[in-house]
């Protein structure tokens, strides 16, 4: 087809179509200019990456992979830069480009794992701490923190998952953060804290609970900026996610102990913690959901190589010959189509009511796409055979990733809890409705003098 955009290739002809005529001129050539920069620069890097990457258990958490920051200064040059903060919610800081423009492209960058969004500085948790400071922070907090990052001078840390309660329910939060004179003290054990073993890393955004007496449990908490070089901030260790530490950035168990900060590291006030986070966590979701489609789409490309490639037939046949493959091949498809379908429409409820007006779009897409890419990823393992599973492929990784995704940001349990009680409350409107039908049909039959039997 004539002058089709090149993201068809990445994507599919229909799902563009049905999106094309809300791309802006701006969004259109930012895309292309991406795919292209993808192409040309981030994809071979990637090994180049991982190369850097020190194995000394020491050297590779004080590592900033050189790659990585030469491909930075190359895309800020580009415009290719903070591509996830829409002017239209962030005028003073955003780019011009929606929820959903942004949700193409943070699905091309998910092929890519790790490495490309934070290559255009589009990385978790950089992307939901800069937006917990555009939307709530202070000038003085803004311009101390939020433009460096932004920047990528420097990278931040959210603290909020501790290790000794059930932090799915963030009113079992126990980090104690309270005001003594001008200062704030904290005291907690939290863990898996992304992004706290990178050497970039200046700032933990930490949640607390600051007033555990309140009748309301969701005004017991407050968020709090702390510096890294804060005095009783002690590291314990890096988590490992089935066995890889993701270092340099890491998930690291922390304890903070007897943390002073000024008073003025408050972020928006006092019990004002749970309404940050869900300002925080509805658009941070949608970005891993965008993210693991593309990570699916590039395992159902890695697997259709490798079936066709004669150097693997078995018995005679290509491995696409073999069983159910082909039908493992168009499951993975289709199920690829409709969970973009998901992120699609999620992504522009986002635009148009902000993401408290998208609960229900975010959270179903939050408990169907993690488990969907990790059947697609599985099929293409099982296609790899004993390969799949170890680090000559980037399939064992992957999968890791999205397994942890069904527990990150929010287990499937409570999303899947979330969307079942939405739907419980349009029950009374359609009991009413089913009543009315039931007494017009009641008055036709009358009408028409037959005796309604019952079926």
């Amino acid at each position: 087809m004539a002058n089709q955009h090149p993201i068809v290739e990445y994507t599919s002809q229909a799902s563009w179509a049905m999106i094309e005529d809300k791309f802006s001129p701006y969004a259109k050539e930012t895309l292309a200019k991406l795919i292209k920069f993808y192409e040309e620069e981030i994809l071979p890097a990637r090994n180049l990456a991982h190369a850097q990457l020190p194995t000394d258990e020491v050297q590779r958490w004080k590592t900033v992979i050189p790659v990585i920051e030469e491909l930075k200064g190359k895309a800020k040059k580009l415009g290719l830069w903070n591509l996830f903060l829409s002017k239209a919610h962030y005028p003073e800081y955003g780019v011009p480009l929606t929820n959903l423009e942004y949700a193409v492209m943070a699905e091309l960058l998910g092929r890519a794992g790790h490495m490309a969004p934070e290559v255009v500085n589009c990385s978790a948790p950089d992307t939901g701490n800069m937006e917990v400071l555009a939307k709530y922070g202070s000038p003085e907090q803004q311009k101390k923190w939020l433009v460096p990052l932004l920047n990528g001078e420097i990278r931040s840390a959210f603290a909020m998952t501790e290790k000794h309660v059930s932090s799915s329910d963030a009113t079992n939060i126990r980090t104690s953060i309270r005001r003594e004179g001008n200062e704030i003290v904290i005291n907690g054990h939290k863990w898996w804290i992304s992004g706290a073993g990178d050497p970039r890393t200046k700032l933990h955004i930490v949640m607390g609970k600051s007033d555990p007496d309140n009748k309301s449990s969701y005004n017991q908490q407050s968020v709090v900026l702390v510096p890294t070089d804060t005095p009783g901030i002690t590291i314990v260790r890096p988590m490992r996610v089935f066995g890889y530490d993701d270092a340099p950035e890491g998930h690291c168990e922390i304890i903070y102990e007897n943390v002073r900060v000024p008073l003025s590291n408050l972020v928006l006030g006092w019990g004002r913690g749970f309404e940050i986070i869900q300002g925080r966590l509805g658009p941070g979701r949608i970005h891993h959901c965008m993210r693991a489609i593309g990570a699916a789409s590039e395992a159902l490309d890695t697997m259709l190589r490798r079936v066709t490639d004669p150097s693997r037939k078995t018995f005679g046949k290509y491995l696409h010959e073999h069983g159910a493959v082909i039908a493992e091949i168009a499951k993975s498809r289709a199920e690829i189509e409709g969970a973009r379908m998901l992120v699609l429409s999620a992504a522009l409820q986002i635009d148009k009511y902000q993401a408290k007006g998208a609960l229900k779009e975010i959270g179903i897409a939050k408990f169907v796409v993690p488990s969907m890419a990790l059947g697609v990823v599985d099929r293409a393992i099982q296609a790899f055979g004993a390969e799949g599973v170890c680090q000559d492929q980037g399939l064992a990784k992957a999968w890791a990733g999205l397994r942890t995704l069904r527990i990150a940001d929010g287990p499937d349990a409570v999303h899947i809890q979330q969307v079942g009680q939405r739907e419980l409350k349009r029950a009374p409107g359609l009991v009413k409705k089913a009543t009315a039908l039931a007494q017009r049909e009641k008055a036709a039959f009358d009408k028409a003098g037959i005796k309604k039997s019952h079926l």
